[in-house]
């Protein structure tokens, strides 16, 4: 087993206000709960999410812990979006994936991904969907 850091630099955010929602807020997924919550007007976010990686019987690469999502083979972690108003809990309204498939060669032996995000569309509103090359383009430092 070995351990891996996933750090996504989220830019472009769509502010905190944004096609008909407010406090509007990004951050990660930790099993079912929102985490590391930023607003989407902030001028960056930076998630560090950390990562179990095994090798699974088959001998292919396998990842796991609390913000691994999805089956073994298709695993992903989620940014989600939602409204947090001041003194309320917050509510998603949209999510956005990563796939740890899209990792680089080597990301099994641990080490830290990086990634830099453009976190708006098209349309002004929070990226949602999979997101996957070349709008995810990961790099690798060996541990």
């Amino acid at each position: 087993m070995a351990e891996l850091t996933l750090r996504i630099t989220a830019r472009e955010l769509p502010g905190a206000d944004c096609g008909g929602y407010r406090h509007v807020h990004l951050g990660t997924q930790r099993g079912r709960e929102p985490d590391q919550l930023v607003r989407a007007d902030a001028a960056e976010a930076v998630f560090e999410i950390p990562v179990e990686t095994v090798t699974a019987a088959d001998g292919t690469p396998d990842f796991r812990g609390p913000y691994a999502q999805g089956r073994r083979g298709a695993r992903f972690v989620y940014l989600t979006w939602g409204e947090l108003p001041p003194g309320g809990e917050f509510t998603m309204f949209r999510r956005a994936k990563l796939f740890l498939a899209d990792l680089p060669p080597g990301a099994a032996d641990g080490g830290t991904a990086e990634t830099v995000l453009g976190l708006t569309d098209d349309q002004g509103l929070p990226r949602c969907a999979g997101l996957r090359p070349p709008l995810v383009t990961w790099s690798l430092t060996a541990p």
